[in-house]
């Protein structure tokens, strides 16, 4: 075991706050380690971790080994769990996969950190088929010429109980009412979150393994398809019927993904996804076995031992509606924006003088809009959509209250503004209340 002068110098996480570090924070304090998180920003993702340190960096800022130097006092091991799927408003690839990581083994180097533990992805060594396996591939290649004490783990699919990136993915279409059958998509040796986790726990052992790739596979590669039907039996449901998904639908849906990528959002269906997806990430644990002693656990056996809860299948069946909320009420405040500047401009300044505006009818009307608009873009801008929302809401009870004020009798009129702004209100709350992405 590892020696308690380690344990008290701690282990660093980074990409704390991901569906994998998160799991490893926890399970390193439960062990009794000094756990420090490395996270982005401050927020609730972050401030729910358990670890006795929470550290803020964007790895997009990192450019060298200074950066790292800070945050590597008292550190006896380093776990590397982060990453992202494609290059968005909020990611680089680039700067995650391959700068911050390469500045981060010198650093590791010239602090004489004992243990470096990289998470990569199953196939990276079997070439690039994107910006997402290229960076990760080059740092596999960059750490393996380090002087490090290192180990690189390369999961497939991983999935749990807690459901993000591509295990939220399967429990979503297994709440559709048909199964989807995506042409040209790989197996995948789906791997349990508490596998990976153990894994992690034994390779900071004393005299654990080192300088060696382990490739994490489940023991049975799975279809697409299959891997959805198993979910969809776990939650309760009728096998569906399967359905082949035209081409260029499927087509439709990753640019969609990489639009909603741009503004902010991180989909698991983009183009990235779409080449990955191809190769599949189906593999053998025989390795992983034989270097930790671990027998990992089946998709049908790890979901059989815990049957899904309410939770889960609410959670399933709004998976694919919250794209839907947002992209709707997005649209719903973009175009009454449009209409209010535009064909509606007139009646909504009669409307105001009815109600004894006088001048202030027209600029209250173009405010509106305008207000209307910018709450529309706000909305499908990842950054600002919880304010939006608030704002939202806000301005909704604002024009209840003026509409009352100004022209009461609009309550007279039973398929009016006044009737139909309380399931706008509900929409509101909801989009709100399904906003956190983990």
């Amino acid at each position: 075991m590892v020696d308690s002068d380690c344990r008290e110098r701690g282990v660093l996480i980074l990409g704390a706050t991901g569906l994998i570090g998160s799991a490893i924070a926890a399970r390193l304090k439960a062990d009794g380690w000094m756990v420090i998180g490395v996270a982005r920003q401050d927020g609730p993702e972050a401030r729910k971790l358990p670890v006795d340190r929470l550290l803020f960096l964007d790895l997009r800022r990192v450019t060298g080994p200074a950066d790292w130097e800070p945050y590597l006092h008292d550190v006896a091991a380093v776990i590397n769990c982060a990453g992202n799927l494609q290059n968005s408003a909020r990611d680089s690839a680039q700067a995650v996969h391959q700068t911050a990581p390469a500045a981060l083994f010198e650093a590791c180097e010239r602090a004489s950190i004992r243990r470096l533990i990289h998470f990569s992805a199953m196939g990276i060594d079997k070439g690039a088929l994107s910006e997402f396996s290229r960076t990760k591939g080059a740092a596999e290649a960059l750490l393996q010429r380090s002087a490090l004490d290192w180990v690189i783990l390369r999961p497939s699919v991983v999935v749990g109980r807690a459901a993000y990136g591509g295990s939220a993915l399967f429990r979503g279409l297994a709440a559709l009412p048909w199964s989807p059958r995506i042409a040209g998509a790989g197996r995948v040796s789906v791997v349990q979150l508490d596998d990976v986790v153990e894994t992690v726990a034994r390779l900071l052992d004393e005299g654990a393994p080192a300088r060696i790739a382990l490739d994490l596979a489940g023991p049975e590669p799975l279809t697409f398809e299959d891997t959805v039907d198993r979910y969809r039996r776990w939650l309760g449901w009728k096998p569906a019927r399967q359905i082949a998904v035209p081409e260029f639908i499927m087509s439709l849906a990753y640019r969609a993904g990489d639009l909603a990528g741009l503004l902010g959002w991180r989909p698991p269906i983009r183009s990235t996804a779409r080449k990955e997806m191809r190769r599949g990430a189906a593999g053998d644990p025989a390795g992983w076995t034989r270097a930790t002693g671990l027998v990992p656990l089946s998709l049908e056996r790890a979901l059989a031992s815990e049957p899904a809860s309410v939770q889960e299948r609410w959670f399933a069946r709004l998976f694919l509606l919250k794209p839907l909320v947002i992209g709707v009420f997005a649209a719903f405040w973009f175009l009454t924006g449009i209409v209010s500047l535009g064909p509606g401009y007139d009646i909504g300044v009669d409307m105001m003088l009815e109600g004894g505006a006088g001048a202030l009818s027209g600029p209250v009307v173009i405010a509106g809009g305008l207000a209307d608009l910018a709450i529309g873009v706000g909305i499908l801008w990842r950054p600002t959509t919880k304010y939006a929302l608030w704002a939202a809401l806000a301005l909704t009870i604002l024009y209840v209250l003026a509409g009352t004020a100004i022209l009461p009798r609009l309550w007279e009129d039973p398929l009016g503004p006044m009737m139909k702004v309380w399931p706008i209100l509900t929409l509101n709350l909801v989009a709100l209340a399904i906003l956190d992405e983990r």
